[in-house]
């Protein structure tokens, strides 16, 4: 049986669940690629590497040497540069692509939202007045925090970030989701949190939180995902296994 050699990028739930999905399929030969941003990463039960590419020119390379049939762009929502390297270089390579895009995190009744463009627009928000804030964005983006050292920072990430990149007051806890909400609220509560900035990833596992926020009555600073180039998406993994098997059904009648 032709086998379709599968590229996935990863470093989110939904790769490792497609991953497992994977497993055993005879019509796929799956590798996932993952950034290496993380001290000690989830590994995959199927064929992985580790790192960057090099830019568009070196993903082209890596598709080209190894065959690559099709590449499914599983990366976090906010990893636009990975994306839009991923759409240049399949392009040009004439393979398919695809992307898990998981929905967005709508606000609710009772939420007291402040949607932003971006960090800096973020930091303008918090003003001048210090304030208490729980940042959950990741480790890559805390630097413009920096710019406001009045207000105190709690700030969560899977691993803990470079000193260098850190505000001047703020407290580190090295966590990874999934968060229950009445964890959520014991920890807003305990740190005296005004204030919640946060990306909107949608991702489940870490939701709990606008909840929490919700029955605390907290504001949230929604920094909204960055516009993604015009490529075929799937809201979810079982997009993604539907999409594959057209594929392959598709490279059957070609006798490819």
């Amino acid at each position: 049986m032709q086998r379709l050699r599968l590229l996935i990028l990863g470093g989110t739930s939904e790769a490792s669940a497609l991953a497992r999905a994977l497993v055993g399929d005879p019509r796929v030969m799956p590798t996932l690629s993952l950034a290496g941003r993380t001290i000690a990463p989830v590994l995959p039960p199927i064929p992985y590497r580790i790192g960057g590419f090099g830019g568009v020119a070196g993903l082209v390379d890596h598709c080209r040497s190894q065959a690559i049939d099709a590449l499914i762009d599983a990366t976090h929502p906010f990893a636009a540069q990975m994306t839009d390297h991923a759409y240049r270089a399949t392009a040009q390579c004439g393979i398919a692509c695809l992307r898990i895009d998981r929905p967005a995190w709508r606000p609710e009744a009772g939420d007291r939202w402040i949607n932003v463009a971006d960090m800096s627009a973020a930091v303008r928000v918090l003003g001048d007045v210090p304030r208490r804030v729980f940042l959950t964005i990741g480790q890559q983006e805390l630097a413009p925090f920096r710019a406001a050292p009045w207000h105190h920072y709690l700030i969560r990430s899977v691993d803990p970030p470079p000193p260098e990149l850190l505000p001047p007051d703020a407290t580190i806890i090295a966590a990874r989701g999934p968060f229950a909400v009445e964890d959520e609220r014991a920890l807003l509560i305990a740190h005296r949190i005004a204030t919640i900035v946060t990306k909107n990833s949608g991702a489940i596992a870490t939701a709990a939180k606008l909840a929490a926020a919700r029955d605390l009555g907290l504001p949230v600073v929604m920094i909204d995902r960055p516009a993604s180039p015009p490529m075929a998406t799937v809201p979810d993994v079982a997009g993604a296994l539907e999409w594959l098997e057209a594929r392959h059904a598709a490279s059957i009648r070609r006798g490819v």
